[in-house]
Protein backbone atom coordinates (compact mmCIF):
# COMPACT_ATOMS: atom_id res chain seq x y z
CA UNK A 1 0.00 0.00 0.00
CA UNK A 2 3.15 2.55 0.70
CA UNK A 3 3.61 2.42 -3.07
CA UNK A 4 0.32 2.98 -4.23
CA UNK A 5 -0.05 5.96 -1.50
CA UNK A 6 2.87 7.53 -3.01
CA UNK A 7 1.42 7.18 -6.26
CA UNK A 8 -1.35 8.86 -5.10
CA UNK A 9 0.21 11.98 -3.47
CA UNK A 10 2.65 12.18 -6.48
CA UNK A 11 -0.41 12.41 -8.93
CA UNK A 12 -2.17 15.03 -6.60
CA UNK A 13 0.81 16.63 -6.54
CA UNK A 14 0.92 16.42 -9.81
CA UNK A 15 -1.72 18.80 -10.43
CA UNK A 16 -0.38 21.35 -8.22
CA UNK A 17 -2.43 20.44 -5.35
CA UNK A 18 -0.10 20.31 -1.70
CA UNK A 19 -0.08 16.95 0.07
CA UNK A 20 0.75 16.32 3.82
CA UNK A 21 0.28 12.52 5.70
CA UNK A 22 -1.91 11.15 7.70
CA UNK A 23 -2.03 8.71 9.67
CA UNK A 24 -2.38 5.37 8.33
CA UNK A 25 -5.87 3.84 8.21
CA UNK A 26 -6.86 7.49 9.66
CA UNK A 27 -8.16 10.88 8.35
CA UNK A 28 -5.96 13.46 10.71
CA UNK A 29 -2.36 13.62 10.66
CA UNK A 30 0.13 11.39 12.08
CA UNK A 31 1.01 11.86 15.55
CA UNK A 32 4.48 14.50 15.58
CA UNK A 33 3.45 16.06 12.00
CA UNK A 34 2.01 19.33 12.87
CA UNK A 35 1.89 22.38 11.43
CA UNK A 36 0.26 20.54 8.25
CA UNK A 37 -0.43 24.11 6.61
CA UNK A 38 2.65 25.40 6.39
CA UNK A 39 4.20 21.50 5.44
CA UNK A 40 1.66 20.57 2.80
CA UNK A 41 4.22 20.19 -0.40
CA UNK A 42 4.00 19.62 -4.30
CA UNK A 43 7.66 18.85 -3.74
CA UNK A 44 8.57 15.32 -5.27
CA UNK A 45 11.50 14.72 -3.67
CA UNK A 46 10.09 15.78 -0.22
CA UNK A 47 6.88 13.04 -0.95
CA UNK A 48 9.12 9.95 -1.79
CA UNK A 49 11.12 11.17 1.80
CA UNK A 50 7.39 10.98 3.48
CA UNK A 51 5.93 8.79 1.66
CA UNK A 52 9.02 6.10 1.53
CA UNK A 53 8.12 3.95 4.28
CA UNK A 54 4.98 4.17 5.94
CA UNK A 55 1.59 3.12 4.14
CA UNK A 56 0.32 7.18 5.01
CA UNK A 57 -2.88 8.18 3.69
CA UNK A 58 -2.94 11.71 1.91
CA UNK A 59 -4.22 15.25 3.24
CA UNK A 60 -4.57 17.58 0.38
CA UNK A 61 -4.53 21.03 1.70
CA UNK A 62 -7.21 22.84 0.38
CA UNK A 63 -5.66 26.84 0.95
CA UNK A 64 -2.41 26.25 -0.51
CA UNK A 65 -4.16 24.39 -3.45
CA UNK A 66 -6.32 27.04 -4.73
CA UNK A 67 -9.13 24.87 -4.07
CA UNK A 68 -12.48 24.43 -2.71
CA UNK A 69 -13.91 21.20 -2.44
CA UNK A 70 -17.86 20.43 -1.64
CA UNK A 71 -18.50 17.31 0.59
CA UNK A 72 -21.86 15.94 -0.27
CA UNK A 73 -22.52 13.90 2.77
CA UNK A 74 -24.91 11.27 3.09
CA UNK A 75 -26.81 10.64 6.53
CA UNK A 76 -25.71 8.68 9.85
CA UNK A 77 -28.26 6.21 10.70
CA UNK A 78 -30.94 7.66 11.90
CA UNK A 79 -30.36 10.83 10.82
CA UNK A 80 -32.85 12.86 9.89
CA UNK A 81 -33.26 16.57 7.70
CA UNK A 82 -33.69 19.40 9.50
CA UNK A 83 -37.52 20.92 8.77
CA UNK A 84 -36.12 23.48 6.23
CA UNK A 85 -35.41 20.17 4.28
CA UNK A 86 -37.70 17.87 4.84
CA UNK A 87 -39.07 17.78 1.50
CA UNK A 88 -39.88 14.92 -1.26
CA UNK A 89 -36.80 13.78 -2.75
CA UNK A 90 -34.67 14.90 -0.06
CA UNK A 91 -32.34 12.30 1.46
CA UNK A 92 -28.69 13.26 1.17
CA UNK A 93 -26.19 16.39 0.28
CA UNK A 94 -26.58 15.74 -2.91
CA UNK A 95 -30.20 15.86 -3.06
CA UNK A 96 -29.80 19.28 -1.41
CA UNK A 97 -26.97 20.59 -3.98
CA UNK A 98 -29.56 19.60 -6.63
CA UNK A 99 -31.78 21.75 -5.50
CA UNK A 100 -29.83 24.42 -4.78
CA UNK A 101 -28.52 24.82 -8.16
CA UNK A 102 -32.51 24.39 -9.01
CA UNK A 103 -33.87 27.43 -7.11
CA UNK A 104 -30.91 29.31 -8.61
CA UNK A 105 -31.80 28.31 -11.99
CA UNK A 106 -28.01 26.87 -12.30
CA UNK A 107 -27.13 23.88 -13.90
CA UNK A 108 -25.38 20.79 -11.77
CA UNK A 109 -21.66 21.81 -11.92
CA UNK A 110 -20.64 17.97 -12.19
CA UNK A 111 -18.26 18.61 -14.71
CA UNK A 112 -15.22 18.97 -12.32
CA UNK A 113 -12.78 16.22 -10.48
CA UNK A 114 -14.83 14.03 -8.20
CA UNK A 115 -13.77 11.38 -5.50
CA UNK A 116 -16.23 9.11 -3.81
CA UNK A 117 -15.45 8.73 -0.43
CA UNK A 118 -15.45 5.31 1.73
CA UNK A 119 -18.86 6.48 3.39
CA UNK A 120 -20.20 6.63 -0.37
CA UNK A 121 -20.34 10.49 -0.19
CA UNK A 122 -19.05 13.00 -2.93
CA UNK A 123 -16.42 15.60 -3.33
CA UNK A 124 -16.91 18.07 -5.83
CA UNK A 125 -13.32 19.96 -6.61
CA UNK A 126 -13.17 23.25 -7.52
CA UNK A 127 -10.51 25.65 -8.53
CA UNK A 128 -10.57 29.18 -6.50
CA UNK A 129 -8.94 32.45 -7.69
CA UNK A 130 -6.19 34.13 -6.35
CA UNK A 131 -6.84 36.07 -3.30
CA UNK A 132 -10.04 34.60 -2.38
CA UNK A 133 -10.84 34.86 1.03
CA UNK A 134 -13.40 31.28 1.29
CA UNK A 135 -12.92 29.35 4.40
CA UNK A 136 -14.47 25.83 5.73
CA UNK A 137 -18.42 25.58 6.38
CA UNK A 138 -20.40 22.79 7.75
CA UNK A 139 -23.76 22.36 6.94
CA UNK A 140 -26.28 25.53 6.88
CA UNK A 141 -23.85 27.25 9.49
CA UNK A 142 -22.64 29.98 7.10
CA UNK A 143 -22.54 27.28 4.58
CA UNK A 144 -25.01 25.45 1.87
CA UNK A 145 -27.35 23.50 3.83
CA UNK A 146 -27.94 20.47 5.45
CA UNK A 147 -25.08 17.65 4.80
CA UNK A 148 -22.73 19.91 2.41
CA UNK A 149 -19.48 20.64 3.74
CA UNK A 150 -16.66 22.96 1.88
CA UNK A 151 -13.17 22.67 2.80
CA UNK A 152 -11.21 26.11 1.34
CA UNK A 153 -8.89 28.38 3.19
CA UNK A 154 -7.39 26.62 6.44
CA UNK A 155 -8.93 23.41 5.74
CA UNK A 156 -7.81 19.54 3.73
CA UNK A 157 -9.76 16.80 2.62
CA UNK A 158 -8.37 13.22 2.85
CA UNK A 159 -7.22 12.72 -0.92
CA UNK A 160 -7.86 9.62 -3.55
CA UNK A 161 -5.96 6.61 -2.79
CA UNK A 162 -6.44 6.85 0.81
CA UNK A 163 -8.30 3.74 3.05
CA UNK A 164 -9.84 4.47 5.87
CA UNK A 165 -10.63 2.48 8.89
CA UNK A 166 -13.26 3.48 11.08
CA UNK A 167 -16.25 1.83 13.74
CA UNK A 168 -18.79 2.83 11.01
CA UNK A 169 -17.24 1.33 8.33
CA UNK A 170 -13.65 1.37 6.25
CA UNK A 171 -12.96 1.86 2.77
CA UNK A 172 -11.72 3.65 0.22
CA UNK A 173 -11.45 7.08 -1.41
CA UNK A 174 -11.60 6.75 -5.33
CA UNK A 175 -11.27 9.12 -8.18
CA UNK A 176 -14.93 8.65 -10.24
CA UNK A 177 -14.45 11.33 -12.57
CA UNK A 178 -10.58 12.04 -13.29
CA UNK A 179 -11.16 15.83 -15.31
CA UNK A 180 -9.18 18.74 -14.50
CA UNK A 181 -10.93 20.70 -11.51
CA UNK A 182 -13.24 23.37 -12.62
CA UNK A 183 -13.90 27.04 -11.47
CA UNK A 184 -15.89 27.41 -8.62
CA UNK A 185 -18.99 28.87 -10.50
CA UNK A 186 -19.51 32.34 -9.28
CA UNK A 187 -23.06 32.14 -7.63
CA UNK A 188 -21.48 29.04 -5.27
CA UNK A 189 -18.92 31.38 -4.59
CA UNK A 190 -21.20 34.34 -3.62
CA UNK A 191 -23.04 32.34 -1.44
CA UNK A 192 -20.14 30.88 0.24
CA UNK A 193 -18.51 34.31 0.96
CA UNK A 194 -18.80 35.47 4.47
CA UNK A 195 -20.50 38.63 5.47
CA UNK A 196 -18.52 41.86 5.68
CA UNK A 197 -17.46 42.33 9.54
CA UNK A 198 -18.43 44.60 11.38
CA UNK A 199 -16.63 47.25 11.87
CA UNK A 200 -14.06 46.97 14.28
CA UNK A 201 -15.10 49.18 17.93
CA UNK A 202 -12.24 49.28 21.04
CA UNK A 203 -13.24 46.95 23.37
CA UNK A 204 -13.44 48.63 26.54
CA UNK A 205 -11.80 47.55 29.30
CA UNK A 206 -12.88 48.86 32.84
CA UNK A 207 -9.52 48.65 35.49
CA UNK A 208 -8.48 51.20 38.58
CA UNK A 209 -5.59 53.51 37.22
CA UNK A 210 -3.03 52.48 39.26
CA UNK A 211 -0.12 50.27 38.58
CA UNK A 212 -1.98 46.72 38.84
CA UNK A 213 -4.48 48.28 36.73
CA UNK A 214 -1.97 49.75 33.69
CA UNK A 215 -0.20 46.26 33.74
CA UNK A 216 -3.47 44.39 33.63
CA UNK A 217 -4.69 46.98 30.89
CA UNK A 218 -1.74 45.93 28.85
CA UNK A 219 -1.94 42.35 29.41
CA UNK A 220 -5.20 42.29 28.32
CA UNK A 221 -5.00 44.87 25.22
CA UNK A 222 -2.02 42.41 24.13
CA UNK A 223 -4.10 39.16 24.05
CA UNK A 224 -7.02 41.00 22.33
CA UNK A 225 -4.94 42.29 19.23
CA UNK A 226 -3.67 38.81 19.35
CA UNK A 227 -7.19 38.06 17.99
CA UNK A 228 -7.93 40.72 16.19
CA UNK A 229 -4.32 40.83 14.37
CA UNK A 230 -4.56 37.09 13.50
CA UNK A 231 -5.42 35.91 9.76
CA UNK A 232 -8.43 34.19 8.93
CA UNK A 233 -7.01 30.69 9.04
CA UNK A 234 -5.27 31.52 12.35
CA UNK A 235 -8.43 32.66 14.53
CA UNK A 236 -8.96 29.51 17.13
CA UNK A 237 -5.85 29.26 17.56
CA UNK A 238 -5.07 32.99 19.03
CA UNK A 239 -8.57 32.54 20.71
CA UNK A 240 -6.89 29.61 22.49
CA UNK A 241 -3.79 31.28 23.74
CA UNK A 242 -5.68 34.53 24.70
CA UNK A 243 -8.17 32.57 26.54
CA UNK A 244 -5.34 31.05 28.31
CA UNK A 245 -3.17 33.79 29.21
CA UNK A 246 -6.25 35.87 30.84
CA UNK A 247 -7.28 32.27 32.27
CA UNK A 248 -4.29 32.49 34.77
CA UNK A 249 -4.79 35.96 35.32
CA UNK A 250 -8.75 34.73 36.27
CA UNK A 251 -6.95 31.62 38.44
CA UNK A 252 -4.84 34.02 40.12
CA UNK A 253 -7.72 36.74 41.54
CA UNK A 254 -6.81 39.33 39.26
CA UNK A 255 -9.76 39.10 36.91
CA UNK A 256 -13.16 38.27 36.99
CA UNK A 257 -14.14 35.31 34.57
CA UNK A 258 -17.33 37.40 33.12
CA UNK A 259 -15.69 39.69 32.39
CA UNK A 260 -12.76 37.67 30.55
CA UNK A 261 -15.44 36.26 28.91
CA UNK A 262 -17.20 39.15 27.82
CA UNK A 263 -14.19 40.80 26.08
CA UNK A 264 -13.20 37.71 24.34
CA UNK A 265 -16.49 37.54 22.89
CA UNK A 266 -16.74 41.29 21.88
CA UNK A 267 -13.14 40.14 19.88
CA UNK A 268 -14.84 37.22 18.26
CA UNK A 269 -17.49 39.27 16.97
CA UNK A 270 -14.74 41.43 15.55
CA UNK A 271 -13.33 39.01 13.47
CA UNK A 272 -16.36 36.95 12.35
CA UNK A 273 -15.60 33.78 14.22
CA UNK A 274 -18.65 32.31 14.60
CA UNK A 275 -20.09 32.27 18.17
CA UNK A 276 -20.57 28.35 19.44
CA UNK A 277 -16.81 28.30 18.44
CA UNK A 278 -15.82 31.06 19.72
CA UNK A 279 -17.54 30.11 23.09
CA UNK A 280 -16.18 26.61 22.83
CA UNK A 281 -12.79 27.85 22.43
CA UNK A 282 -12.63 30.56 25.18
CA UNK A 283 -13.99 27.86 27.53
CA UNK A 284 -11.70 25.54 27.11
CA UNK A 285 -9.15 28.18 27.11
CA UNK A 286 -9.89 29.20 30.29
CA UNK A 287 -9.92 25.81 31.57
CA UNK A 288 -6.10 25.04 30.65
CA UNK A 289 -5.44 28.64 32.33
CA UNK A 290 -6.97 27.85 35.78
CA UNK A 291 -4.44 25.01 36.04
CA UNK A 292 -1.44 27.78 36.06
CA UNK A 293 -3.02 30.79 38.19
CA UNK A 294 -0.89 34.17 37.98
CA UNK A 295 -1.25 37.13 39.92
CA UNK A 296 0.29 40.99 39.39
CA UNK A 297 2.45 42.57 42.15
CA UNK A 298 0.83 45.40 43.70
Amino acid sequence: MTRSNLRYALAAAARGWHVFPLAPGGKVPPRGFTSWQGRATTDPSIIHSLWAHRPYNIGIATGPSRLLVVNLDRPKEGEKPPPEWERPGIADGADVFATLCADAAQPLPLETFQVRTRRGSLHLYYTTPDGSELGNTQGARGGLGWLIDTRATGGYVVGPGSHVNADDGCGTYDVIHAIPAAPLPAWLADRLRPAPLPAQQPVVVSLPSNRRGSYLRAAIAAELERITGSPPHGHNTAFYRASVALGQLIAGGELAEADVTAWLTDAAQQVGQPHHEAVRTIASGLRAGARRPRTVAA
